[in-house]
């Protein structure tokens, strides 16, 4: 239940960023595409957003633990 939860928040979130980027055609990202770096900032982003998920899910975690052992 949680984590289907956790799911459809993700999913709400980034539904109204999708539709808006699909829209608008920034220089800035044309550039970089045509340079090849839009994927340097698309991994570097990715692993921020992967290191941030993996932070709240050990945090958690730790906090569950926590309260069961109360």
């Amino acid at each position: 239940m949680r984590k289907a939860s956790l799911v459809s928040i993700f999913f709400l979130i980034a539904l109204p960023v999708i539709t808006v980027a699909q829209n608008a055609q920034p220089e800035m990202a044309d550039a970089l595409r045509r340079d090849g770096k839009i994927y340097v900032v698309v991994l570097v982003l990715a692993t921020i957003f992967a290191g941030i998920i993996a932070f709240l899910v050990r945090l958690d975690r730790k906090i569950s633990r926590l309260e069961k052992n109360k």
